[in-house]
């Protein structure tokens, strides 16, 4: 079943992040407008839209790397107005470098200033942890020439939960991965969330990964973007085996899209 609301800027003790009346632009546009959620802890929401709605761009912007031209942000119950050492981001391309190995990639920005400082031992337990965690245990003296673009972004992925965060950003991060690989790392990723207990916020065009993944969808549309619909995803996991109830959410977002609230993203 699912329930249509409109997203409550209201936060509380199981709120991981909040956004009230979110302005975001650039020089003298504005590009996202109006936007109040909230995400709860161990919650993956969904932010799907078209292209040029400004899911990017409000992405960003929660993780505190754009200052916002009006409206507020908090994390876990402080106002937000920088990067939090407690939130991580994985994008499109996993970015590693090239000179490390798979151990040295995963602990990079571990001993960035602004994160908690750790104790050697501990530090080797939270790499070592988190490359386990995504199957890359035998990998992990593997340098990034060495790996395929799916274990790539499993190194990436590796890197934000060695962080230890209680929210995990993801800009789309499974485009570039060809389709089997995909439906691995969508996989990874709600598993991954339920057992390292945080949340994510997961922005796609995708309307088939968005329905996999989300606890919520959250529909952008317009420019300046705007959050046009919500819908609740309570099919029961695996959802693969709920095909009626796929099918019927996905003619109901799609509808939503054709009746003009959004620029359809690919079908």
């Amino acid at each position: 079943m699912m329930a249509q609301t409109l997203t409550s800027p209201a936060g509380s003790a199981h709120t991981a992040l909040a956004a009230q009346a979110l302005r975001i632009g650039y020089a003298g546009k504005t590009v996202v407008d109006d936007i109040s959620l909230t995400i709860d802890k161990r919650e993956i929401v969904c932010l799907l839209g078209g292209s040029g709605c400004g899911k990017s761009t409000l992405l960003r912007g929660l993780a505190g790397l754009s200052a916002p031209q009006a409206g507020s942000v908090s994390f876990l119950g402080e106002a937000l107005h920088e990067p939090h050492p407690r939130a991580a981001l994985v994008f499109q391309q996993p970015s590693l470098l090239p000179w490390l190995n798979v151990e040295g990639n995963v602990g990079f920005g571990l001993d960035f200033a602004r994160q908690p400082k750790i104790e050697r031992d501990a530090r080797k337990a939270r790499i070592r942890d988190a490359i386990e965690a995504v199957g890359l245990g035998a990998r992990a003296h593997a340098y990034p020439a060495q790996l395929s673009g799916g274990q790539a972004q499993r190194v990436a992925l590796a890197r934000a939960l060695a962080r230890q965060p209680e929210l995990l950003f993801a800009d789309e991060p499974f485009s570039a991965l060809d389709a089997v690989t995909r439906t691995e790392m969508q996989e990874l990723l709600v598993d991954l969330v339920h057992r390292w207990h945080t949340a994510a916020l997961l922005v796609t065009h995708d309307i088939d990964e968005a329905i996999l993944v989300a606890d919520r969808i959250l529909l952008m549309a317009g420019q300046p973007g705007r959050i046009v619909r919500e819908w609740k995803v309570d099919i029961p996991r695996p959802r693969h085996e709920h095909s009626d109830a796929l099918v019927a959410l996905r003619y109901e977002i799609v509808a939503a899209l054709k009746a003009g609230v959004a620029t359809p993203p690919s079908l």
